[in-house]
């Protein structure tokens, strides 16, 4: 069953460290199997709080997103993500 992974960002704290992750989050797609499907696009929040923007990225199954999530390239990157931004990330299975 496919799997998405779903980051939405609620709050940019420091514009540099997103530009080096936005760098480097290229190269952590190399050898895994993902499409992003929306990244940063129009949106309108229907409910909840406001957020800044949406990234939905489509993996074959769970544990194909979990290996990205948890590789070493991806983990290095998102360590700049932490600090220019304030993000809620979900994973979510379906068709």
């Amino acid at each position: 069953m496919a799997a998405y992974i779903v980051f939405t960002r609620t709050k940019t704290l420091d514009k540099k460290e997103l530009e080096t992750y936005q760098n480097l989050i290229k190269d952590t797609i190399d050898g895994h199997s993902m499409e992003v499907l929306v990244s940063y696009g129009d949106f309108e929040v229907l409910e909840g709080r406001p957020i800044e923007g949406i990234v939905i990225a489509r993996f074959p199954d769970g544990d194909s997103a979990k290996k990205w999530y948890s590789s070493d390239a991806y983990q290095n990157a998102s360590k700049h993500r932490y600090n220019g931004a304030l993000y809620d990330g979900i994973l979510v299975e379906g068709h």
